[in-house]
């Protein structure tokens, strides 16, 4: 009986918090696993010592990109911050599958990025072509991509709830997203509004008109609806909280007509939960530490409008378990494989 030879995975910007998720989650992984992990500043450290929790089988050491072995190497995850990540997806081997978490490669057009970024894309042409990989959508056009990008954490929960319904259920001329998400989402690097005595026991908005997540919910929402004109309002908050991430949107339709466009979407979709009405609001802690999206409907109390909330992990659906679901399509393979067996954590 021969072993199946797993394929190779370097993770790059392994010392951030998506880095750090991508290589826990490969460790359950039967297909997949992490050799390398690369980080600029903390190179020549052990992963564990910069994460404790991943001392053992997944500890790994840090180095620079410059010094992975990349003829060793099959796939990459690159979780370094926009910008960055291009500069090095462009200098790795072509035969690597390439599965970017980075915002550099989300938006198809090379101005739209430039503006939204503030920087000029390295390849105008790649970025146009590479597929987004919001599996639940894009899913059968994975199979046997070179790169794919992966949805940022506010586009993954804001489209699960609104692709289904931007082509007929709804007027996609009023939509309103009101975003919530933990400090997690920012990152690791030390800013002082995310320190414990600036964000606790508080609520805050930013980003408020500007975020540049919201270029990317459009560009979705008009090519799912061929349309070109659809904007949406945007406005994300930093919650005191680790992890997760809610999105409420208001639009404008009929609630029974958008919970069954719902439900009829992702009936097979293994994880996307659909609650049915006198459902309880679905609640962060009920994803945290999973795949997992849930999404709720409920009727406005004005006639036509509708509430439709989502939530999701942003480490995981948002961001790393996303990943790997995206580079289990790229392969052809079952897209559940390492990530199936997540239950949330809770309390």
């Amino acid at each position: 009986m021969t072993v199946e030879t797993k394929l190779k995975a370097a993770v790059l910007g392994a010392s951030g918090y998506t880095g750090a998720e991508t290589v826990r989650l490969l460790a359950a992984h039967p297909k997949v696993e992490a050799v390398a992990a690369t980080g600029h500043s903390l190179a020549g450290k052990q992963l564990s010592t910069i994460f404790p929790h991943l001392a053992g089988p997944t500890d790994l050491p840090v180095v620079k990109a410059d010094d992975v072995a990349w003829d060793g190497i099959d796939v990459a995850f690159s979780c370094l911050p926009h910008g960055t990540s291009q500069d090095l997806i462009e200098t790795l081997p072509q035969r690597i599958k390439i599965v970017d978490l980075s915002a550099d490669y989300r938006l198809r057009s090379a101005d739209l990025y430039a503006e939204t970024y503030g920087r000029s894309h390295l390849n105008p042409a790649r970025t146009a072509a590479v597929k987004y990989g919001l599996p639940e959508w894009r899913g059968a056009e994975l199979a046997g991509e070179s790169l794919v990008a992966c949805p940022g954490c506010y586009p993954t929960a804001t489209l699960l709830a609104l692709l289904p319904l931007v082509e007929n259920t709804i007027d996609a001329d009023h939509i309103i997203i009101d975003a919530k998400s933990g400090v997690s989402g920012a990152g690791r690097g030390l800013k002082e509004g995310n320190l414990f005595s600036e964000s606790a026991e508080g609520v805050r908005a930013y980003g408020v008109g500007t975020h540049r997540h919201a270029p990317e919910i459009e560009q979705e929402l008009n090519l799912q609806s061929g349309r070109r004109d659809i904007g949406v309002t945007f406005t994300p908050h930093l919650i005191p909280m680790t992890r997760g991430e809610l999105v409420t949107c208001h639009v404008r339709g009929d609630a029974d007509q958008i919970l069954a466009a719902l439900a009829s979407k992702y009936a097979d979709s293994p994880f996307i939960d659909v609650l049915p009405y006198g459902s309880p609001p679905p609640d962060t802690r009920h994803v945290r530490g999973t795949n997992r999206c849930r999404i709720g409907v409920y009727r406005d109390r004005v006639p036509g409008r509708a509430i439709v909330i989502a939530v999701i992990d942003n480490l995981i659906k948002g961001s790393s378990g996303q990943a790997i679901q995206n580079l289990n399509l790229m392969m052809g393979w079952d897209e559940t494989l390492g990530l199936g067996h997540m239950q949330a954590l809770f309390p």
